[in-house]
């Protein structure tokens, strides 16, 4: 592909790529105005759950799809979406019109998330991609932080709604970019024909198994959906088996590079995105501090993360994708370990300092694990592969959520009824209280934070199994030949 024609295309991609990741943080600024306009505090988590279900949902689709039909429709097609659901969000009058908008936005950014890397990794050579991934983990670093400052701009100066018309604009010029300068390049059969069985079960299943997750009600319909996805799971893998070209290649597990690659994306999302939604509310009761200075507490996490990731793609090939993966997983553990040592007067720097080490050993793993998978991977199987390892983190970071809630919620309520607290006491930790309470709320103090404490130690235990899926990643030589690449093994290397 011409130069000038690459330069446009990255231009695109880091737009779309910026707005797909700043959506998920902008508008947690605007949603107590949300609700005081719209209505329907019982539901307004679903916001959020809805744009997390349905682009977590469509990932593997994308990928594979475009790996059947080209990228550039499909990536139009997922721009599109975004788009109309973000006019939609904007136009809402009700909570369910918004949360019904923010499902058909996150359609849209599942698509636009994984085929901004799977272009990056056809589009640049090997060599080229680790200076590039660096870049792209800026942008995605940049409008983690840009996020909440700007919602909180645009609901101050202007209106709630304009969190999501800012799409526009330059969602459509990305469009336009990637439109005019990408060309498609198909590999495989002349008609390529799509696995409908394969994709309606993927798809049921995903989506039993995640409502049954972010459902935190406790209800037997939670378990009856987690229940449901794990037949469906089953009847997947019976039909992948059995499909002329499955939409979730089954034979790229058996690769030990691509199997440890997900099954770190799956502990390490956990482990991480897991203790992330819990800091802030630990150092909220055990410091005592404001929500905005809780929240600022996960900001190294962002901050190494993307140094990380810089850094560590530019040395990849001179010291090897294994080594660094080891390195990050590493610090993951060590950072995840003295996070479950924390106790209720721990110090805010202490935990940030955990944070930090935890994003710098992601940035250092992730944009390693992907050049590596990247480079390996037959050309056919691009979309997938690269899809299916950006899925592997989001369900890992969701299952993390879960069952972590699910352990805060047991411990404390143990805690609750064996120091006789009232549990009202609980939920009035974040809100301002009188002293003649002070005594009583600092029982129920100790008792949340010790609960949170414990959900630690889960993150820790996640944090060793990605260390441990990173062990058995094979040594290899990362070389690009022609044809998309086939890594040579190294015996005693790396």
């Amino acid at each position: 592909m011409p130069r000038n024609r690459i330069i446009l295309v990255t231009i695109g991609i880091m737009l779309s790529l910026f707005l797909a990741s700043m959506e998920a943080t902008v508008v947690a600024t605007a949603t107590p105005t949300i609700v005081g306009e719209l209505g329907g505090l019982s539901r307004f988590s679903w916001v959020f759950s809805a744009y997390m279900l349905a682009s977590t949902t469509v990932v593997p689709l994308y990928g594979k799809l475009s790996d059947l039909y080209g990228r550039r429709n499909l990536y139009l097609l997922a721009i599109a979406l975004f788009l109309a659901g973000s006019i939609l969000c904007g136009t809402a009058d009700s909570m369910t019109q918004l949360i019904l908008a923010r499902a058909l936005q996150g359609v849209g950014a599942g698509g636009i998330m994984p085929l901004a890397f799977i272009l990056i990794g056809e589009m640049f050579s090997l060599q080229e991609r680790t200076k590039m991934q660096g870049v792209f983990s800026g942008v995605w670093g940049v409008s983690s932080i840009i996020g909440p400052l700007l919602g909180g701009f645009l609901v101050d100066a202007l209106s709630w709604r304009w969190v999501f018309y800012i799409n526009i604009i330059p969602g459509l010029l990305a469009a336009g970019l990637v439109a005019y300068a990408w060309r498609d390049r198909i590999v495989g059969a002349e008609k390529p024909s799509v696995d409908y069985a394969g994709a309606i079960l993927l798809t049921s299943a995903i989506v039993a198994l995640l409502i049954g997750l972010l459902d935190d009600s406790g209800s037997p319909a939670r378990w009856a959906m987690i229940g449901a996805s794990l037949p469906l799971f089953g009847a997947l893998l019976w039909v992948e088996k059995r499909a002329a070209d499955p939409i979730l290649p089954l034979h790229l597990f058996k690769e030990r590079l691509f199997a440890s690659a997900v099954a770190h994306g799956v502990f390490s999302g956990w482990a991480l995105f897991g203790s992330v939604s819990f800091v802030p509310l630990f150092v909220q009761t055990a410091l005592g501090t404001s929500a905005t200075r809780a929240g600022v507490t996960i900001s190294p996490m962002l901050l190494g993360w993307v140094a990380a990731s810089i850094v560590g793609a530019r040395i990849l090939l001179k010291v090897g994708y294994r080594r660094l993966t080891l390195v990050g997983a590493s610090l993951l553990l060590v950072g995840a370990f003295f996070l479950s040592r924390v106790h209720s007067d721990a110090s805010q720097a202490a935990i940030m300092t955990c944070m930090a080490l935890m994003g710098v050993g992601m940035g250092l793993a992730i944009p390693s694990f992907l050049i590596a998978v990247q480079t390996m991977v037959h050309r056919r199987y691009l979309g997938a592969a690269t899809s299916i390892m950006q899925f592997s983190r989001s369900l890992g970071g969701t299952l993390g959520v879960s069952v972590m809630g699910a352990a805060l919620t047991a411990r404390l309520s143990s805690s609750v009824a064996a120091s006789d607290l009232d549990p009202k006491l609980i939920s009035q930790l974040l809100e301002p209280h009188s002293s003649s309470n002070l005594v009583v709320n600092e029982g129920a103090r100790l008792a949340l934070t010790d609960a949170i404490a414990g959900v630690f130690i889960i993150a820790f235990i996640t944090a060793a199994l990605a260390l441990a899926g990173v062990l058995f990643a094979p040594r290899l030589d990362l070389r690009e030949e022609s044809t998309g690449g086939e890594p040579q093994p190294l015996a005693g290397v790396d």
